[in-house]
């Protein structure tokens, strides 16, 4: 159980998290100077001065781990982690389940000028709306407008409905069909 602290203990504990504070500063100032300095220098230079080999002429097996130091820039630690994926098997080879793994910023497989009939919140509705209006308009005058006398005069006959075609089933024995989905039945004593 916490126990409120009295005013010196917080006070102290305030005291040493500024102590610290600053000797996370200054390391990471002087992190930032060495890391100016080395901007400078060439690749070459840097690998010989941290006594590094050549990331690119890594071969499987080598230590990387010389290259994870706070001091190395950035490029070269990138360029040995490159080179490290490419040659360890299980790193290069992706297994295709990642969820991911796809580029789908890649702008070849963008189709130019795409458009669609779908609106956010609205859906398919204005298309569905326009292609009845288009229907509606190609159908001729004629059956959409009817003069009331014909309405009033007898009714017409309607068409014969269209006999339907009933096909014979075979009787499929019970051994043949295959078994029913089984459901788990979960119970809990309380």
């Amino acid at each position: 159980m916490n126990q409120p602290r009295d005013f010196w203990s917080r006070r102290k504990a305030a005291v040493q998290a500024e102590a610290e504070a600053e000797i996370v500063a200054a390391e990471e100032q002087i992190i930032a100077a060495q890391q100016a300095e080395l901007e400078e220098k060439s690749d070459a230079e840097i690998l010989a001065e941290f006594n590094l080999p050549d990331p690119d002429q890594l071969q499987a097996g080598d230590d990387v781990s010389g290259f994870m130091a706070k001091a190395v820039p950035d490029r070269l630690r990138r360029r040995a982690l490159r080179r490290l994926w490419r040659l360890n098997p299980i790193l290069a080879n992706v297994d295709g389940l990642v969820d991911y793994g796809e580029d789908y910023t890649d702008a070849a497989c963008v189709i130019e000028n795409l458009q669609t009939a779908y609106q956010v919140g609205k859906g398919m509705l204005a298309h569905v709306e326009a292609l009845a209006a288009e229907v509606d308009e190609e159908a001729p005058e004629d059956e959409l407008e009817t003069p009331d006398t014909e309405l009033e005069s007898e009714p017409k006959e309607a068409p014969a409905p269209e006999p339907v075609l009933v096909t014979a089933v075979e009787e499929v024995e019970e051994g043949d069909l295959p078994p029913a989905p089984r459901r788990m039945k979960f119970e809990f004593e309380g």
